[in-house]
């Protein structure tokens, strides 16, 4: 799912809502291999076609991130441009507590090159 989240503090980002895609929730165990831009979650590796990332790019370590179980009640979310997003991977972020989700994005609307639902 891709959500809208907000941390309700203005010390995270002004108190702006951000969207994220979920990658993994409560129980589920995140890996990490930025060299090779692979996201495991429960050893699976993601088929993420969606990413803005060249494959022969690495993907931005944001905070040593490379293995994770992610606690009961939150989230693990990663946002598509994956070199330039604050998520989970950033101290500044981390888990979310699924109370910080706001909404679900089902559409994009803007801009109108984009329109269409989400997948």
């Amino acid at each position: 799912d891709v959500v809208v989240l907000n941390k309700l503090s203005t010390d995270f980002l002004g108190g702006e809502a951000i969207v994220k895609r979920v990658i993994a929730v409560g129980g589920q165990v995140v890996d990490i291999d930025y060299e090779n831009n692979v996201v495991t979650v429960d050893g699976v590796p993601l088929e993420e076609d969606y990413i803005n990332l060249a494959e022969s790019d690495p993907m931005e370590d944001l905070g040593t991130i490379t293995h994770l179980e992610v606690p009961e009640g939150s989230i693990f979310v990663m946002g598509d441009n994956r070199n330039h997003s604050t998520d989970s991977r950033s101290p500044s972020l981390n888990v979310i507590d699924e109370r910080y989700v706001i909404g679900k994005v089902e559409w994009v609307i803007f801009p109108i090159s984009s329109f269409g639902a989400v997948e």
